[in-house]
């Protein structure tokens, strides 16, 4: 179990919550694995002060609110400017955003590009393109929203993206050694614990969760704090840049507590793209897209890069409040 101090936790509950907001007590605890990605390696012990944490990812009619509230256009709204991508083929640069779509065959597992398909007018509005729309959505979390609109519905409800560290430690529920946010068992008794991916990614969705794409934020239990969705249904945005390794320190990190820290934004560049610059930050939780053939990331240690100038169909977030 994380070693947490009960102290300063017993006056925190005696306080008025946030709205809609849990509170994670201050801990160290071992965080990575050393089991699956390499990129989720070493783990490695770290200090995290007690936050506050949105119960659930930000929803559709959150995100409306905050819209209605602010006039903010999305990145998936909003045409790239083609200095920003010079070497973009003209008719490739319209507003829209990633959409899965199922491929009719499949010729390589590792070639992601066979069902992500930008989509002209995709956006958080319309998941999955110009003729779709959220209405019966409103508590499912929104999608399509890029880093920079994360940051801006952050800067207007005056809260915060969580750190890697923090995202993790909330999401394990106060558990530690074990797989998932819930024990060691993906389906415990053949109950669904999130919303993933049942059966052969991405050509058959056997729906057994009874979810084919997102699902309501509240459908699945909550995790020993009482936060919903921390794995699967979307990915959720951090604050931390990617690195390709934890940084900690020794083979034994486990043993040695340390100071998370939030990697550097040219660390964080693509190194199959090279002479594009733009920075990547780390998601956590995966997705309904997540299956035991494919990106098997539906744990609170797996961790994966995104470019801040990308929006998807499964990528959502939700923020802290910092004492």
């Amino acid at each position: 179990m994380p070693d947490t101090s009960q102290t300063a936790d017993i006056d925190r509950t005696l306080v008025d919550a946030p709205a809609n907001m849990v509170w994670i007590p201050g801990a160290t605890f071992c965080m990575g694995s050393d089991s699956h990605y390499p990129e989720e390696a070493p783990a490695h012990r770290v200090n995290v002060d007690g936050f506050w944490i949105d119960r659930t990812p930000v929803t559709n009619a959150q995100f409306k609110a905050f819209v209605r509230a602010t006039g903010h256009v999305t990145f998936a709204e909003t045409k790239p400017d083609i200095k920003d991508y010079p070497n973009a083929l003209p008719h490739m640069l319209f507003a829209g955003s990633l959409v899965f779509t199922p491929p009719r065959q499949l010729t390589n597992l590792r070639d992601y590009s066979q069902w992500w398909r930008l989509t002209r007018g995709a956006d958080w509005r319309h998941p999955y393109g110009r003729k779709s729309n959220i209405i019966g959505l409103d508590h499912h979390p929104v999608v399509h929203v890029a880093y920079a609109d994360a940051l801006a519905y952050a800067k207007w409800a005056a809260k915060d993206l969580p750190t890697e560290a923090e995202w993790e430690f909330a999401a394990r529920g106060g558990l530690e050694d074990v797989e998932f946010a819930w024990g060691n068992e993906l389906a415990p008794n053949g109950k669904h614990m999130a919303n993933t991916w049942q059966g052969n990614f991405p050509l058959q969705n056997l729906k057994d969760d009874g979810y084919e794409r997102t699902s309501p934020v509240t459908a699945f239990p909550p995790n020993g704090y009482g936060v919903h969705d921390m794995i699967g249904n979307v990915w959720e945005w951090t604050k931390d840049f990617f690195t390709t390794k934890h940084q900690a320190h020794g083979q034994k990190a486990c043993c040695i507590p340390q100071n998370p820290r939030g990697g550097d934004e040219a660390a964080s560049y693509d190194p199959a793209l090279p002479q594009i610059k733009i920075p990547r930050k780390v998601i956590k939780g995966g997705s309904h897209l997540c299956a035991p053939n494919y990106c098997r990331r539906y744990r609170p240690a797996a961790r994966h890069a995104e470019p801040v100038d990308t929006s998807t169909s499964h990528v959502g977030f939700r923020y802290v409040i910092r004492i």
